[in-house]
């Protein structure tokens, strides 16, 4: 096997001006850069020996770009705060709206707080809800839809809206 370095190593500088074009971050853009250099040495006997390098390069950073990006976007985004980021006043606000929801929960009929808790705290499925509620599926579906209705009502308005049966 010949060595890969003399054929890779020109193309680094290309490399990181794309990945930072890509991310507009130098510290990942060189992580992602690393990574594709790291995965073309360990590939480098299934590459096509008449193959562009350059082009199968640029090839593995935009999968690995492209993976990553998919992963990031089914997680979530992480946004580093700091403490001059977040002021007192926005703890203290998120404090109260916590408060109020833990309110309103004390406020719903026992059988849909533990079904809201079940499903949205613990993260029972709707048929591991209805197992241990010892009730069928469907019902726990529209039991938990009026109860997310109930809980978002008291939520923002501090009233429950009960519907009435018009006839």
């Amino acid at each position: 096997m010949a060595d890969p370095g003399p054929l890779i190593e020109p193309h680094i500088p290309a490399l990181r001006r794309y990945a930072f074009a890509l991310l507009r971050d130098r510290d990942r853009a060189d992580d992602l850069v690393q990574d594709t250099l790291e995965r073309a040495l360990s590939r480098w006997l299934l590459r096509r020996a008449d193959g562009d390098v350059r082009a199968w390069l640029f090839t593995i950073l935009r999968n690995l770009h492209v993976s990553r990006w998919r992963s990031d976007r089914r997680r979530g985004s992480a946004v580093e705060l700091d403490e001059a980021t977040v002021g007192v006043a926005a703890r203290q606000e998120a404090a109260l709206e916590v408060h109020d929801v833990l309110a309103a929960l004390d406020q719903l009929p026992e059988e849909q707080k533990s079904l809201l808790l079940l499903v949205g705290v613990e993260d029972f499925s709707y048929d591991d809800a209805a197992r241990i509620l010892g009730m069928p599926i469907g019902t726990v579906m529209s039991r938990l839809s009026r109860a997310r209705q109930r809980l978002r009502s008291l939520v923002e308005t501090g009233r429950v809206t009960l519907l009435r049966r018009v006839k």
